[in-house]
């Protein structure tokens, strides 16, 4: 597998990166997990607009999914051919409906099903092409999903947004890389179930014992390299800030 960020940046774009975003590619096989803010534009440094197969939505906040909203429109009101085909997107209860909510003035209320074959995420585990995908819930203030991508022995693992939680754990567990989110900075803020910070994401990685570690979504009032110096304190395995453009072969 090959793994491309095309945006790490948490709750909204820095003058460095977009919002969340990572491209899977496996086999021919391209995989989008979210959609945040900015990442759309991201995105076509990478692939064409119409070259992905399926997208997984970890949760619908914004800077993870809304760049949905002008893919519709790409994919709705393609200029040449007609409209693209209909790609699969899994995502959590009531996506279409938020989708279509944010966009606004829908042409009807089932214009995003004729691009979109929106497919609800459930706790478990399913194919994607060439892909394996094990889903769970983690914890966040919304419902929201991590996910281990696996393909012919290589795993991936995306945290999402999540406090600590056992079914990141359980999730990581061996993952050869574990992309993790360190939005906090450890000892300054302690929200229960909404995101971990630095050392908590090198805990995670520690007890899974995880190959590498990559951390993601940080936001731009939190020090990056606070939170690498943190996971690095408690995690004796590779560690590394998420960077737009960066490449990892799994």
């Amino acid at each position: 597998m090959k793994l491309t960020v095309v945006g790490c940046s948490g709750s909204f774009p820095s003058t460095e990166s977009a919002c969340s975003s990572y491209l899977v590619e496996a086999d021919g096989f391209r995989l989008l997990l979210d959609m945040g803010n900015g990442a759309l534009g991201e995105l076509q440094r990478h692939i064409g607009l119409y070259d992905l197969d399926a997208i997984l939505l970890s949760h619908l906040h914004p800077d993870h999914c809304i760049d949905m909203c002008g893919y519709f429109v790409a994919r709705y009101y393609r200029h040449e051919g007609g409209r693209a085909g209909p790609i699969p997107v899994h995502g959590p209860k009531g996506t279409e409906q938020r989708l279509a909510t944010a966009y606004g003035d829908v042409p009807d209320d089932s214009c995003m099903g004729e691009v979109f074959d929106f497919r609800t995420l459930e706790p478990g585990t399913f194919a994607l092409g060439p892909l394996t995908i094990r889903t769970d819930r983690v914890r966040h203030p919304v419902e929201a999903y991590a996910f281990r991508v696996e393909h012919r022995g290589a795993s991936l693992v995306y945290s999402g947004d999540t406090g600590p939680c056992q079914a990141l754990h359980d999730l990581a567990v061996g993952a050869d890389l574990l992309l993790c989110e360190a939005s906090f900075t450890y000892g300054k803020e302690d929200i229960p179930d909404l995101h971990l910070n630095g050392r908590e994401a090198g805990e995670h990685a520690a007890r899974a014992g995880a190959g590498r570690l990559v951390l993601t979504h940080i936001p731009p009032w939190t020090d990056p390299l606070t939170n690498l110096r943190d996971a690095r304190a408690v995690f004796d395995g590779p560690v590394e800030l998420a960077e737009t453009g960066a490449v990892y072969e799994i």
